[in-house]
């Protein structure tokens, strides 16, 4: 498509959610089920591993229901108040649900910290068989989520359901200690370990999702290769105002001016443009507007937009 000057290279941006979201929805079902039934055990048995399992798998079952939903969303086609569709809404419920398990973390630690300067009895049997079964459903639901779409929303809810997993480990290590020695502050020592390790995971995917959000550079691409590999094209003199973002999790645009020694070229630079952003860089969703010089007096060069 042709118009005012430019060229569009409009590739299919939308990506098909049917895994991704029937991954998601089994996952949830599956999550939200045993988070209550470890709730109730670590309510009885008094264990905060076992009580801070459930809270993540409660937050799980959010996170896994946000990015189904989100999933859901991203599917819509293009409208006119929308042209892109609403493919971000992968990456803000990535980011929301990111959030998420920061809050999640820093109630988890402030609460060891209570327990390190006031132990409390611990059943470390019943903490053992719950966490057990606990460990046994997350990595189902990992197992699940790991077969589906692969994308920063089913990342971030992975994140959550490996947590989950974690604090599984955790509480069956902290129950097992508990039970044959009675060291209660394993409890909360496990605990701060597994937030400590989450939060580094966590924080990287904010950082993936801020980004996107904020239309920085995709990682791997460098703009100003990219740019001098354009300039190397017969008939391309120069590049500017190249701009490389991601749409989504999948989709990277780029938009550039190209000067030309001659508009009449501009076909077979357009479709050999194409043809390396495509090949060399995977950048399918592309923009370029031909520009060409003629000389003023004096010498000096103007560039002229074709209309």
């Amino acid at each position: 498509m042709e118009a005012h000057g430019h060229s569009h290279d409009h590739s299919p941006g939308h990506h098909h959610h049917g895994s991704a979201g029937k991954s998601l929805y089994r996952a949830l079902w599956l999550t939200l089920a045993f988070a209550g039934v470890e709730a109730v055990g670590g309510l009885w048995s008094g264990s905060l591993a076992l009580i801070g399992d459930a809270g993540h798998m409660f937050s799980d079952s959010f996170a896994l229901g946000l990015a189904a939903f989100a999933a859901w969303l991203s599917h819509k086609p293009p409208s006119a108040r929308h042209t892109y569709g609403l493919v971000r809404a992968e990456v803000i419920a990535a980011f929301f649900n990111g959030l998420l398990m920061v809050a999640l973390i820093v109630a988890i630690t402030v609460e060891a910290v209570q327990r390190l300067l006031h132990p409390q009895p611990v059943a470390g049997g019943a903490v053992m068989g719950i966490a057990f079964i606990g460990l046994l459903v997350n990595v189902l639901v990992a197992f699940i989520l790991g077969g589906g779409e692969h994308n920063l929303n089913t990342r971030a809810a992975l994140l959550h359901v490996i947590g989950d997993l974690l604090g599984s480990v955790a509480a069956l290590v902290s129950g097992a200690v508990i039970y044959f020695t009675g060291w209660t502050p394993v409890d909360p020592l496990l605990s701060l370990g597994l937030a400590g390790l989450i939060l580094y995971s966590t924080v990287h995917l904010l950082r993936e999702a801020l980004h996107i959000l904020m239309e920085g550079v995709p990682s791997g691409l460098d703009v100003e290769r990219v740019g001098r590999r354009l300039a190397t094209l017969p008939g391309v003199r120069s590049v500017h105002d190249l701009h490389i973002w991601r749409v989504s999790g999948g989709t990277v645009a780029l938009s550039a001016h190209l000067v030309l020694d001659n508009l009449d070229r501009w076909p077979a630079v357009l479709h050999e443009s194409r043809r390396l952003l495509h090949d060399d860089f995977d950048i399918e969703h592309v923009t370029l507007q031909p520009e060409v010089l003629l000389e003023r007096e004096g010498g000096a060069p103007i560039p002229i937009h074709p209309i």
